[in-house]
C-alpha cells in the first residue's frame, strides 16, 4: 500500500522534513534487523484526532525494546509526546498510520549489538484499512502457510521486533502469489498461531476463541485486547485455547484483529468456506461496536483514546 508523504517525521528529538529523515547504509538494523516498533492509528472524533491506546502501544514499544536489551534513550512519556507532535505537526485531523521504531544507527557493525548508537523515530501518514474495504465488509482468504511462526525459543515472539517479521513476509508472498488475501502460520507444535500480522479469533456454539499468545508464539495484540473486552462487555464468552488447522475449517465465524487491519472477517481458510462463508453475526456486531469506540462513539471505552489537541 504506498505511502503519502507528511510534512514532518520525528527523529531524536527533533522534527525534521519529510525528505530529510534518512539513515545511513550501513545503520546496523538494516543489516541485522535488531531493531522493535510499533503500528498505531489515530482517528477522526467529535473532539478532534485521537490516537488509540497510545500508551498501551508506547509501553509495548519499550517492553520489546527491553527485551532485545536495547537501551532507548528517551522516555515512554517523551515518546508519548512525540507521537501526539508528529500527528499535530503534519495536520492529520482525518485519521493516520503511525509507526514509531528504535533501531540501531550508525558506527558500529558486526553480530554485537551492544556498542550501538540507539535511535528513535515517529512517522505518521494517511493509511486506509490494510485488507482493503472489501475485506473489511465481506471478509478475506486465508491460507495455512508452510511457513511456520518462530520458535519462542529461537527468537522472542513477545517483541515486535523488525527483523522477526521476515518470517511474515515469506507467508504473505506465498499466500498472495497463491491467490489469497492472507496467511495463516501454525507454531512449530503444530497448533494455530496468528496471521502475518494480525490475531486470529474463531466463533464456534456462540464462543469466542483466540490462541493462547505464549503457548502459540503470537504476539500478544492490543486490538486482540480491546475485542476481548469489547467481546466480554457484549456478554459474549471469551476463551484462550488452542486452535488447531481443523477448528478454523469447523468454525461458525472468524476474524482477525490487529492495528493496520482493524477487525476483518475471515471467509474461508484452504478454500474452505468459514460458516456461510460471510461475515457472521457475532463477528459484525463487535466489527461495529470497535469501530465505533475507535471513533470516541462509545463512552465506556474513552479512556483508550488520547486526544492530540
Amino acid at each position: 500500500m504506498p505511502i503519502t508523504p507528511t510534512e514532518k517525521i520525528w527523529m531524536d528529538g527533533e522534527l525534521v522534513d519529510w525528505a530529510d529523515a534518512t539513515v545511513h547504509v550501513l545503520t546496523h538494523t538494516m543489516h541485522y534487523g535488531s531493531g522493535v516498533f510499533e503500528g498505531i492509528r489515530a482517528y477522526p472524533t467529535s473532539r478532534g484526532v485521537a490516537v488509540f491506546r497510545l500508551g498501551d502501544h508506547i509501553r509495548r514499544l519499550f517492553a520489546s525494546a527491553k527485551i532485545f536489551m536495547i537501551d532507548v534513550p528517551f522516555t515512554v512519556e517523551e515518546i508519548i509526546e512525540a507521537t501526539r507532535l508528529v500527528v499535530r505537526a503534519s495536520g492529520l485531523q482525518d485519521g493516520c498510520y503511525i509507526r514509531p521504531l528504535i533501531y540501531l544507527g550508525y558506527g558500529e557493525m558486526g553480530l554485537n549489538p551492544l556498542p550501538c548508537p540507539v535511535n528513535v523515530s515517529v512517522a505518521a501518514w494517511p493509511w486506509g484499512t490494510y485488507l482493503g474495504d472489501e475485506g473489511i465488509a465481506n471478509g478475506v482468504s486465508c491460507k495455512v502457510s508452510s511457513w511456520q511462526r518462530h520458535d519462542p525459543n529461537a527468537v522472542p515472539t513477545a517483541a515486535k521486533g523488525t527483523g522477526m517479521y521476515v518470517n511474515s513476509s515469506l507467508a504473505k508472498v506465498e499466500a498472495i502469489k497463491a491467490g489469497y488475501d492472507e496467511a495463516i502460520l501454525l507454531a512449530p507444535n503444530g497448533r494455530v498461531s496468528e496471521c502475518t500480522g494480525e490475531n486470529i479469533f474463531i466463533v464456534r456454539d456462540g464462543v469466542l476463541t483466540t490462541p493462547p499468545t505464549s503457548d502459540a508464539g503470537a504476539l500478544e495484540g492490543i486490538t486482540q485486547d480491546s475485542v476481548e473486552t469489547i467481546a466480554r462487555d457484549l456478554g459474549i464468552e471469551v476463551r484462550h485455547e488452542h486452535i488447531i488447522r481443523t477448528d478454523l475449517y469447523l468454525a461458525d465465524e472468524a476474524f482477525l484483529t490487529g492495528t493496520a487491519a482493524e477487525v476483518v472477517p475471515i471467509r474461508a481458510v484452504d478454500d474452505r468456506p468459514v460458516g456461510s462463508g460471510r461475515p457472521g453475526r457475532i463477528t459484525k456486531e463487535i466489527q461495529q461496536t470497535y469501530f465505533a469506540t475507535v471513533r470516541g462513539e462509545v463512552d465506556q471505552y474513552k479512556e483508550w483514546l488520547d486526544h492530540v489537541d
